[in-house]
Parts: C-alpha cells; sequence; structure tokens
C-alpha cells in the first residue's frame, strides 16, 4: 500500500512539472511572436540600407516599405520565368515581405504528393495557421519554417503568405517541373 502512495505521489509531481514545462514554453512561444510582431512594424518606418549609418540614411532619401503588404508586390523567379505574387494581409506575410525587403531568398524545393513546392526557408516567421483550401498559385507557409508553392488543391492547417496572380497549376507545373527546382522570391 505504500508502494502505491509513493507512486501515486511521483506520478502526481511528474505531471505538474509537464504542466509546467508547457505552460513555460507557450509563453516562450508567445515572446517570440511579440518579438516578430515588433520587428514586423519597423518595416512601416524607413528602409536603411545596413551599408549605410542609420543617420546618413536618413539623410539621403530613405527607400520606404509600405505600411500594408496590399501596395507590395512578390516576384517569384524559377529558371528564366517569373511570377508576381499578392501578399496576405497577416502578420505572417508581412514578416515574409519583411524578410525579402533585406534581401533576396532563394529557396531550393523538391516535389511533395504532386501537388506542391516546399522548401526551407532558413528561418522561422510567425504562424497563423488555420483550416483553409489552397489552390494553384497560393504561397504557404508551412510549421513556420516551410514555404511551399502550390500547382494542385490541397486542405490542411496552413498559413497563406500570397497568391500568385495570373497563372494556373498547369503554367506553374511547367515552370517548376516535376522534381527539384531553386526559387527566388523577392520585391519588386
Amino acid at each position: 500500500m505504500k508502494r502505491i502512495g509513493v507512486f501515486l505521489l511521483i506520478l502526481f509531481l511528474l505531471m505538474l512539472f509537464l504542466v509546467y514545462v508547457t505552460i513555460s514554453d507557450s509563453k516562450e512561444q508567445k515572446t517570440v511572436v511579440a518579438d516578430h510582431s515588433e520587428n514586423i512594424n519597423e518595416y512601416t518606418d524607413t528602409q536603411v540600407n545596413p551599408s549605410q549609418p542609420e543617420s546618413q540614411a536618413e539623410e539621403d532619401s530613405p527607400e520606404t516599405v509600405p505600411e500594408e503588404t496590399g501596395s507590395v508586390r512578390i516576384q517569384i523567379e524559377a529558371g528564366s520565368e517569373k511570377f508576381i505574387a499578392v501578399p496576405e494581409d497577416n502578420s505572417s506575410a508581412k514578416a515574409f515581405v519583411t524578410l525579402l525587403c533585406e534581401s533576396p531568398v532563394t529557396v531550393q524545393m523538391h516535389d511533395y504528393a504532386g501537388m506542391e513546392k516546399v522548401g526551407s526557408l532558413g528561418r522561422t516567421l510567425p504562424r497563423n495557421d488555420r483550416q483553409i483550401k489552397v489552390s494553384a498559385g497560393d504561397v504557404i507557409l508551412y510549421q513556420g519554417n516551410q514555404i511551399t508553392i502550390y500547382y494542385d488543391n490541397n486542405s490542411w492547417n496552413f498559413t497563406k503568405l500570397a497568391t500568385i496572380e495570373d497563372t494556373t497549376g498547369d503554367r506553374l507545373l511547367e515552370v517548376l517541373g516535376t522534381g527539384d527546382v531553386e526559387v527566388t522570391f523577392s520585391i519588386l
């Protein structure tokens, strides 16, 4: 009987520890998202060239980044082909636009399930995951650090970053191919 009591006490303490760790991790994730949100808001101010001191950049006519992603266009380049995408209005897309304002991002993308190209973004962006249906031309953030270009339909818990204008699944598949492809994302 004593052993059962000790076992139950140890089990109870272990459960309390796991709850504490889970709560701590949740608070850290919220802090990371808040830090990203602060960085996102910075892009509404002037864009400073990293090679210039900040004061000099302000004196020269600084390039500004639009407050909303609605007026920004993303260029997606695969080989000699270029597509234009319109960013979504969410914190993930804003963080992606901010990243692209710093410099273009090139991603090695791989075919997955005959419906998408996916590759590592090389960093984590804030997530706005929700159950959505995607179709050809949707640019998706998956698990916070993978970028996906869909050329077919799917439904899953994702964050939509952008939509490629004036394209079809067949055209995307023609350009992106069935194997690996290098894709560069940049701001127009």
